[in-house]
C-alpha cells in the first residue's frame, strides 16, 4: 500500500529541510504544493489556465482545482509508493477531499508530523533573513551574519531583507497560519494521525523524532 504523510509546520519552521530528509530517507516523492502550482501555471495545462483566471482577479483558487491539480500530480509514476504532502491541505475540506482521492489511489494519510515553534521563535527566524541582490545568498543576522554588514560574502552584492522577511509581514504570515490551520490540526487530532515535535531543538533531533514517529505509523 502507498505511503501518505502530510507535513504541518508554520512558516519558519525549518518544513523544506525536514521535508528534504524525510522524503530521500523513506523513499517518498516531497509533494509541494506551491512546486505544482508553479508547474501547472507554467506549463500552461487545462488546470493551470483555470486556476490563473481566479489568480488574475485576485481571488483564492477554489479547492476542486487545486486539489485536481494534486491528485494528477500523486497519480504520476513516481508517487506509486506514495508521497510527502507539503503545503497541502491547509483546510478541513481540503483534508476531507484528500482522504478521498487516496482512497482511489488505494491509500490513506498514514501519519501528520507537525513542527511546533513558538510565535516569537519564528519572529526572531524569519524577520532576521537578509539576501543578496546577485544571486539570493541567504544571510541572517543573529544565525549567520555576513563578515561585513550589508555585503554578501560569495559575490559582493548588497544584502536586502525581502518584503515577507519584514518582522510586520512575519507576524501576519503567522497569525494567518494559526488562525488557518489550528481546524486542521484539530482534524487529524480526532483521526489520532498527529504527532507534534519541538521545532526549537537541533535539526538533526527533529529529523530523529519525526522519523522514528513515521516509522511507527507506517508499520
Amino acid at each position: 500500500m502507498p505511503e501518505y504523510i502530510v507535513l504541518l509546520g508554520p512558516p519558519g519552521a525549518g518544513k523544506g529541510t525536514q521535508a528534504k530528509v524525510i522524503s530521500e530517507t523513506l523513499g517518498l516523492m516531497h509533494i509541494s504544493s506551491g512546486d505544482i502550482f508553479r508547474e501547472n501555471l507554467k506549463a500552461q495545462t487545462e488546470l493551470g489556465k483555470l486556476a490563473q483566471t481566479y489568480m488574475n482577479k485576485g481571488e483564492l483558487v477554489p479547492d476542486d482545482v487545486t486539489i485536481a491539480m494534486i491528485k494528477d500530480r500523486l497519480s504520476k509514476p513516481d508517487c506509486e509508493k506514495g508521497a510527502l504532502l507539503d503545503g497541502f491541505p491547509r483546510t478541513p475540506a481540503q483534508a476531507v477531499a484528500l482522504d478521498e482521492t487516496l482512497v482511489s489511489l488505494g491509500g490513506k494519510v498514514q501519519c501528520v508530523p507537525l513542527i511546533a515553534v513558538e510565535p516569537e521563535v519564528l519572529i526572531e527566524r524569519l524577520s532576521g533573513r537578509w539576501s543578496c541582490r546577485a544571486q539570493g545568498h541567504v544571510y541572517h543576522s543573529k544565525y549567520n551574519p555576513p563578515k561585513q554588514a550589508g555585503i554578501c560574502d560569495i559575490d559582493g552584492s548588497e544584502l536586502y531583507q525581502r518584503e515577507d522577511d519584514q518582522p510586520a509581514t512575519v507576524e501576519r504570515r503567522i497569525k494567518v497560519y494559526v488562525e488557518q490551520t489550528a481546524p486542521l490540526i484539530e482534524y487529524y487530532q480526532k483521526k489520532q494521525l498527529l504527532v507534534e515535535v519541538d521545532g526549537t531543538q537541533p535539526i538533526e533531533v527533529v529529523t530523529e523524532q519525526m522519523m522514528s514517529a513515521i516509522k511507527k505509523a507506517i508499520k
